[in-house]
């Protein structure tokens, strides 16, 4: 943890130097009728979940709607928070007009966002937020209200009772901790049948959700249902089930991938919440524009979420949110 803590402090210490010797100013190119085209430089959570290609095809439809150019990346896995601190120094470096990022760890880019401010670059978290004020807003699922209604329906597939068990991605970003928070809070105050176990990590690794769902399972006979706060993490819980052979387990997730809808269709799963990763991915570049033309705006922009199952997954609003 120290050494990883020198290595991002030296990053943000590099591109000090950066911002310091350039300036502001060098991102935008010019195209051929001479016009300005704005750099947007954003710096994704990941990038080999379906949720987050959703997110990019929505940044970069909506980048060529408004006449910006865009890079979006992510680092491998969602516990690579260092990469994704290299990952945004090296945007910082570019002087961009503007920066979207959805922070792994809500502390670690910290350094970063100061450095952002001083150089004038406005940012615009997405997915989950920083505790800095230097964003100008957040565009984001409102992740307590989902989770809470994760947890509803759970309570109510299991008649208000019984022993459950949580698979949560991570416990350093927002979303993690407002999906975990969001579900607990719910249950507790309005399930008092339902006994919750502490709950388990994944970091994000479908791999580590399935074998925490396989010794949960192991654990406690009289199990009665799981959540799994997102994609991978729902989609092992799915595949923890499934290996472990346990019947008649309510288990209900978080976002909408094609291994999780498949999981619903079959019953493994019993439903999810779906975000709206495209209309995430549109306003973040909607945002940036806005900032750099100094227009104001909310600190929060609610790109909402809905409940679906085996009774509404064909319906075409609910069929419009769902990545493959």
């Amino acid at each position: 943890m120290l050494r990883k803590r020198i290595g991002i402090i030296a990053a943000t210490a590099v591109v000090a130097l950066s911002l310091g010797a350039c300036g502001r100013g060098g991102s935008a190119t010019v195209s051929s009728s001479g016009a300005k085209i704005p750099y947007i430089g954003i710096v994704s959570k990941g990038f080999s979940q379906q949720f987050w290609q959703a997110v990019k095809n929505g940044a970069e439809a909506e980048a060529k709607k408004e006449g910006a150019r865009i890079t979006f990346e992510g680092p491998p896995t969602e516990s690579d928070v260092e990469q994704q601190i290299t990952m945004l120094t090296n945007v910082l470096a570019k002087q961009p007009s503007a920066i979207g990022f959805a922070a792994l760890d809500n502390k670690a880019a910290a350094p970063l966002m100061q450095q952002a401010k001083t150089a004038k670059i406005p940012v615009i978290a997405f997915d989950s937020g920083v505790q800095s004020d230097v964003p100008v807003t957040t565009a984001a699922t409102d992740n307590k209200a989902a989770a809470a209604a994760d947890a509803k329906h759970l309570s109510a597939l299991l008649g208000g009772k019984g022993l459950v068990g949580m698979v949560i991605h991570d416990q350093t970003s927002n979303s993690g901790l407002d999906r975990r928070d969001g579900f607990v809070d719910w249950m507790k105050k309005n399930a008092p049948g339902i006994t919750l176990l502490p709950p388990q990590y994944s970091n994000s690794d479908l791999a580590k959700a399935a074998d925490i769902t396989k010794a949960m399972i192991a654990a406690n006979a009289n199990l009665a249902g799981i959540y799994g706060s997102n994609e991978a993490s729902a989609e092992g819980v799915a595949k923890g089930i499934q290996e472990s052979g346990k019947k008649g387990l309510k288990a209900v997730g978080f976002d909408s991938g094609q291994a999780q809808t498949d999981a619903i269709k079959d019953g493994t799963l019993a439903g999810a919440i779906t975000q709206n990763p495209i209309a995430i991915g549109q306003e973040v570049v909607i945002a940036a524009m806005k900032a750099i033309h100094g227009v104001a705006q909310p600190k929060f922009i609610n790109t909402g979420f809905y409940w679906y199952d085996k009774t509404n997954i064909n319906d075409p609003k609910i069929q419009a949110l769902l990545y493959k």
